[in-house]
């Protein structure tokens, strides 16, 4: 009898033993389609057009403000880089897509609770569970002791989670180029606010010299009139000259003020804290001698937001196999141990131990069309992604296109 009894536990803790093993052989197997990266069609250069007479070379493009040789534009850049609201929002977010990633690949671990509880309860007399204990001499009230450890494992045969993992890394990834979209973005709008504010200021020192000057000449015209030399139509133009200038002025003391108020903001200050520092005039930074254009193959290791709708495919590439895993079975291995007693004295000693271990297996066998369904639309994102990448890498060409073409014209 000991005999059978032994061989039957040998059995049971080797099927136990091998269920997972079978499974981790299969480990490798991942459904859903595998990822390649886009194919694009770059030209292999720009229009004649569009290229510039001083090209520079494409270093220059990491800190392009730095060859319009301005040390104030040079500290707000430095300044607005680590402050700007938008660049630390996108900072949280990548912060936010890494602690997901962790979220997702949690999932390829076992997990492991434990939990205690105690209860006291008593049995009604006039229950047949309570005239048995009566009748055995048992009291109705009773105690219960409970500590256990609950361990459950997936074991990822068909790759849903490690699919999962694939698409939270991708998000991550695509977090960061999103994160360094919005600082480029955010230091040319303070280069552009920064040329806008010295532009203006240069405005106002010409209009407000032309002003004086025609000031002066109203001013000699009266004394001719006077003298009977000129008439009063060369006043009455003189006249309208003057206060035609004088009208140019509050629109471009308007617009200094409002690019001062934008840096402030780009700058993650209030609008005018900056007022006193770039109130006082200076002079208009030159012009760049010449723009990195490059290749338009350059655009891909440049761009951000084209890293970023590559980043974007690869996940919904994965997302789709996260949907079609759900068509096939998962695969647990669970188990509990702890300590029960009805008694708090014995409820430590060996006696009170209990555990449970085995494999466990869920299939999905009807869903009236769900899975399919959310694989047909995990598909459908997958196709709007590759449309979206195919659009953010033509914008940027148009782009490249216009630009050295306006700076050459």
């Amino acid at each position: 009898m000991k005999s059978k009894l032994s061989s039957s536990l040998t059995t049971r803790i080797t099927a136990v033993l091998i269920a997972p093993a079978m499974a981790a052989l299969l480990v490798g197997c991942k459904v859903g389609p595998a990822y390649r990266a886009p194919t694009i069609t770059m030209p292999s250069s720009y229009n004649q057009d569009t290229v510039v007479s001083s090209n520079r070379p494409a270093a220059d493009l990491a800190r392009w403000w730095t060859v319009f040789n301005d040390t104030e534009l040079n500290t707000l850049v430095n300044e607005a880089a680590p402050a700007n609201h938008d660049v630390r929002l996108a900072k949280a977010r990548v912060r936010e897509a890494r602690a997901l990633r962790g979220v997702s690949r949690s999932a390829l671990f076992p997990q492991a609770e434990a939990g205690g509880d105690y209860s006291r309860s008593r049995l009604s007399e006039h229950t047949p569970n309570g005239r048995l204990a009566r009748a055995a001499g048992e009291p109705p009230e009773t105690d219960s002791f409970n500590t256990a450890v609950d361990m459950n494992w997936e074991i990822d045969v068909f790759g849903g989670n490690r699919r999962a993992v694939e698409a939270a890394q991708a998000n991550l990834e695509a977090a960061e180029e999103t994160g360094r979209e919005v600082l480029v973005s955010v230091l040319a709008e303070v280069g552009l606010s920064y040329l806008d504010l010295r532009g203006f200021q240069k405005q106002l020192a010409v209009a407000r010299d032309n002003l004086r000057a025609q000031e002066q000449t109203l001013a000699l015209t009266q004394d001719r009139l006077n003298a009977g030399l000129t008439s009063q139509l060369d006043v009455t133009r003189a006249e309208a000259q003057a206060a035609h200038t004088s009208s140019e002025i509050p629109p471009l003391e308007q617009g200094r003020e409002r690019a001062i108020y934008r840096l402030g903001v780009l700058l993650g200050r209030a609008p005018a804290d900056l007022e006193s520092r770039l109130r006082p005039p200076a002079p208009l930074p030159s012009a760049a001698p010449g723009v990195p254009v490059g290749l338009p193959s350059d655009l891909l290791r440049r761009r951000p937001d084209i890293r970023r709708a590559e980043r974007e495919v690869a996940a919904a590439t994965a997302r789709v196999g996260v949907a079609t895993a759900e068509l096939f079975p998962r695969f647990f291995l669970t188990g509990a141990a702890g300590l029960q007693s009805l008694e708090s004295s014995d409820f430590f000693d060996a006696g009170s131990r209990f555990w449970s271990l085995g494999p466990s297996l869920r299939w999905p066998i009807f869903t009236a069309g769900r899975i399919r369904q959310k694989i047909r639309v995990e598909n459908a994102r997958q196709e709007q992604t590759l449309h979206r990448h195919e659009k953010t890498v033509l914008i940027p060409l148009e782009e490249v296109q216009n630009a050295p073409l306006a700076f050459g014209k």
